[in-house]
């Protein structure tokens, strides 16, 4: 294992530490053969609250606060899906929430604001995570709510910026860094067989929550396709631009359903729980990139958190790099040039569906299994936001 990082996070002295890290499968958003079709998305965040307490014996009272991400706030999700989720659970009032919104990095900024708030010493003890139900939420609903109560992006922002898609995005990078339709479609491939692979040998039974949906126990992912070929994804068209574009649907993140939750304390507050030190956090940041071609941010976000650690690509044991679409990974790794033999070693988002909300918080959990399998000392997790941000999180196991 690598020497320890000493980043700016850690100035104040107080280590934070993850304890836990857990994530439900990951459903399609279908309704009629989606797994989580009949769950309310508070069952599905209140399993990952009960699957922290069971794994770790923590009790519920003496976690501080609750910070969870929910990209569509709306509906089911709406007033504070963090404290319903938890009172479902049947844990105790006292225990406080809050539920925000950073787009696709919802998730993991409210590990890195709860990080934050331990390394500050406000709290001792704080689960943050996210969910996202977007098959009975879906992504437009926000501007459903727009046209009832008015436009996010009145004509004042609008003359400052011509906003577009994310898939449109997408396809700007592809321009940008000259990506080809059959780069994606090679990542695409890699991406499914690799996750494939991972289910076979029981990479993500560690991480994840059993649920009974159905009728069923589902211990596992419901969107990897394993037989995907160049063959099959080069009969698809393109989705955003039909006449002259690269992104298919299968070289983009398939719309699911989900929840992560993490538990992060002190070590001090772990030696006093009886809590296991599984990684502590040793930096986070984030940035924000141009609104338009707004995929960018994993770029800024890892070259920050090497720079201001005194780090190479080359020092970092394994990345995930949220592949909300192959173009966003390729750009990132003709820019930072990393062993891509250390990148989404089990495969993303394009075979495991991006639950936007709850997204960050699954590659947590998922970095932290495979770390602990290789025995490997540094993992830093980025991904791209809706709007023009990037998150990220260098964690570092430690004797």
């Amino acid at each position: 294992m690598s020497n320890r990082v000493s980043g700016p996070f850690v100035d104040t002295g107080r280590e934070v530490v993850i304890a836990e890290a857990v994530r439900t499968p990951i459903g399609k958003s279908h309704p009629e053969k989606g797994w989580f079709r009949s769950t309310h998305p508070n069952a599905m965040l209140a399993a990952c609250y009960q699957d922290l307490v069971a794994r770790s014996g923590i009790d519920p009272a003496v976690v501080e606060d609750l910070i969870i991400g929910c990209t569509a706030p709306f509906g089911e999700q709406s007033r504070n899906i963090a404290r319903n989720a938890w009172l479902q659970a049947g844990y105790p009032a006292e225990v406080p929430a809050t539920t925000l919104d950073r787009r696709c990095g919802s998730a993991q900024t409210a590990v890195n604001f709860a990080a934050a708030l331990v390394s500050s010493g406000a709290h001792d003890v704080v689960i943050a995570g996210g969910v996202e139900h977007m098959g009975h939420v879906p992504m437009n609903s926000p501007g459903k709510i727009s046209e009832l109560y008015g436009d996010p992006w009145p004509d004042e922002l609008r003359a400052r910026y011509d906003f577009v898609t994310q898939g449109e995005s997408a396809e700007l990078i592809a321009d940008r860094w000259n990506i080809s339709r059959a780069e994606m479609d090679e990542f695409a491939v890699r991406s499914h067989g690799l996750a494939a692979a991972a289910v076979d040998a029981g990479r993500f039974t560690g991480e994840m929550v059993a649920m009974e949906l159905g009728g069923e126990i589902r211990r596992g992912d419901q969107t990897i396709r394993p037989g995907t070929s160049l063959e099959t994804l080069g009969k698809l068209a393109p989705v955003f631009r039909p006449e002259n574009g690269r992104i298919t649907a299968g070289t983009s993140s398939p719309i699911c359903d989900s929840a992560a939750a993490v538990l992060l304390c002190t070590r001090e507050a772990a030696q006093r729980y009886g809590l296991r030190v599984r990684a502590r956090i040793a930096d986070q940041t984030t940035v924000g990139v141009d609104p338009i071609i707004m995929l960018t941010g994993p770029i800024p976000a890892t070259r920050k958190l090497l720079d201001r650690n005194g780090l190479t690509v080359h020092d970092i044991d394994l990345f995930e790099v949220n592949e909300a679409f192959s173009s966003v990974v390729l750009a990132w790794q003709r820019e930072l040039k990393p062993d891509e033999d250390r990148v989404n070693v089990n495969g993303g988002a394009i075979a495991l569906g991006h639950a936007v909300g709850a997204t960050g918080a699954r590659l947590i959990a998922t970095i932290l299994a495979e770390m602990e399998r290789r025995d490997s000392a540094l993992g830093l997790v980025t991904m791209c936001c809706g709007g023009g941000l990037g998150t990220g999180t260098l964690l570092e196991r430690t004797p």
